[in-house]
């Protein structure tokens, strides 16, 4: 036990130890005094956050754990969701991005990955380039978060604290290969992706993911498409995977904000037939003033076939959050969220199953700093 936690702090520390001696380095080196090159390795950015949540399921369940939920799963107890560093340098025309913590939320974000792995503690780790007469043509390869969902790993960049049944049910979390991207226009972007699959840095087979997204963009509006498709199976390349993700967003004044999310998900079967999750989810935020923000949120997802629950059922979700900035860079949620089925799929006490629904508060924090607040 006590090896498995000194490897795991040596692989998380070891990083975070050389991205900071290398900036140092970089930043003091003699040859910083010669003619630029053409791209240089100064001016890295830092940015970080401690999120933290208490949760209470009122169902007691007796493994302690809320069932459909991304991140926030551990209830009857203080839990550190996730502490992450990140370290960035913008592209000039080379650029890269490495996210580092650890953390329940790292844990759970890298399900699918082996336990001794030090893939484990890095979020993103990326390199770009952008060629100067590329007309905004970027490039990134490396390990990437999906472009799908209208949420983001990062809890104070979303509206509420628990993240949407899509988020954890419909979407992948991250890819491992090529990412690409082109302006075609003021408002539009359309981009191109070639991947090893979903949620995973080593593939699990010999086919690849192909990612097809597309943008508009404006003050007032924005609607995002991303189609994903590709072998996911472990060392089998038949029966492929299909995730269409439309997200409409709208700003209709300076303290209101909405959004929609839909997700069609598909998998054909090694047999007959397919297996299908479709589901559809909006929220809407209202700023009250600017340290009080109240946004609730409703959710709809069928599992026809209990490839995404493991039970044929159709599932909702009600969230009601409430938002106080205690100061720059901290903030805490307040969160009562219900999650109710059509099935006896709930835990409750000691049985397993045997339940409708599921309610719980939650309480969050989030502390963070960088340039990007």
């Amino acid at each position: 036990m006590r090896d498995r936690m000194a490897y795991s702090s040596f692989t998380l520390a070891f990083p975070l130890w050389m991205g900071l001696s290398f900036a140092a380095w970089a930043q003091n080196s003699p040859a910083a005094d010669s003619a630029s090159p053409e791209w240089s390795v100064g001016a890295i950015s830092f940015s970080g956050l401690v999120d933290g949540y208490f949760n209470l399921n009122f169902n007691h369940p007796q493994d302690r754990t809320s069932q459909l939920r991304a991140f926030d799963v551990r209830t009857s107890q203080f839990t550190l969701n996730m502490a992450k560093l990140t370290m960035e340098h913008a592209v000039d025309p080379v650029g890269f991005r490495v996210d580092l913590g650890f953390g329940r939320g790292f844990d759970l974000y890298h399900f699918n990955e082996p336990d001794f792995t030090a893939m484990k503690f890095v979020q993103q780790a990326f390199v770009s380039w952008k060629p100067p007469q590329g007309k905004g043509f970027q490039a990134d390869f490396g390990k990437f978060v999906t472009s799908a969902g209208a949420e983001v790993f990062e809890t104070h960049s979303n509206w509420n604290y628990s993240r949407s049944l899509l988020y954890a049910l419909a979407q992948p979390y991250y890819h491992f290969g090529l990412r690409t991207s082109m302006p075609l226009g003021k408002h539009f972007t359309g981009g191109f992706q070639l991947v090893n699959g979903w949620n995973n840095v080593e593939d699990n087979n010999t086919g690849k993911t192909v990612g097809f997204s597309g943008a508009f963009t404006s003050s007032k509006l924005g609607w995002s498409h991303t189609y994903y498709v590709g072998a996911e199976k472990p060392d089998n390349n038949n029966g492929r995977r299909h995730l269409y993700d439309s997200v409409l967003t709208l700003n209709p004044s300076r303290k209101t904000s909405f959004y929609v999310n839909f997700d069609y998900l598909a998998e054909r079967r090694l047999g007959r037939g397919s297996y299908r999750v479709v589901g559809i989810g909006g929220a809407g935020k209202y700023q009250v003033s600017p340290w009080f923000a109240i946004t609730p949120r409703i959710e709809w997802l069928n599992d026809a076939d209990g490839f995404a629950t493991g039970t044929v059922q159709k599932i909702k979700e009600f969230t009601l959050t409430a938002e106080l900035k205690m100061k720059e860079g901290l903030l805490t949620r307040m969160e009562y969220r219900r999650d109710w089925s059509g099935e006896r799929f709930f835990n409750r006490g000691n049985q397993l199953g045997n339940w409708k629904n599921q309610d719980t508060v939650l309480v969050g924090f989030v502390a963070f700093f960088g340039p990007k607040r």
